[in-house]
């Protein structure tokens, strides 16, 4: 296991930040990424942490809260450099920073179809929630 070297998104590190979400089909077409990553960075409630490795980014995470839950967003180890531990260490840096700004209580959505990312976050300790979510969209479209 390597260790990362974590710290917050810097304006230089957004468009290999936008590469690396893409190349790990994170991004979707209703979602500019660029414009999630302004917003998680537009307040002190949300960021996005990177993970250098040799001065590269292989890993992100996209954390924030409400107040009360925090919520994780395009979580993204290089593909290539998967099984090194990076997932591991960025999610406990996020889990660190909500801790730091005292929450107690961290939440994710992960698709049901996706049984690598669910297989993860259960060797994390996450259990399946017994929420049911919601969701309608505000701007006029259909739903999905």
């Amino acid at each position: 296991m390597t260790a990362l070297a974590i710290d917050s998104i810097k304006d230089t590190d957004v468009e290999n930040v936008v590469a690396l979400w893409q190349r790990c089909g994170l991004t979707r077409p209703w979602n500019d990424p660029h414009a999630d990553i302004a917003l998680a960075r537009r307040r002190g409630n949300s960021t996005v942490l990177i993970g250098r490795d040799a001065g590269t980014i292989v890993a992100t995470i996209m954390v924030g809260h409400d107040g009360h839950r925090g919520w994780v967003y395009y979580v993204a180890v290089d593909p290539d450099g998967r099984k090194r531990g990076h997932g591991r260490a960025i999610m406990a840096a996020a889990e660190d920073w909500l801790r730091a700004a005292g929450i107690a209580k961290l939440q994710l959505l992960v698709r049901r179809e996706n049984a690598q990312a669910n297989a993860f976050y259960d060797s994390l300790g996450f259990e399946l929630s017994t929420s049911v979510m919601f969701q309608k969209w505000l701007d006029g479209r259909a739903p999905t």
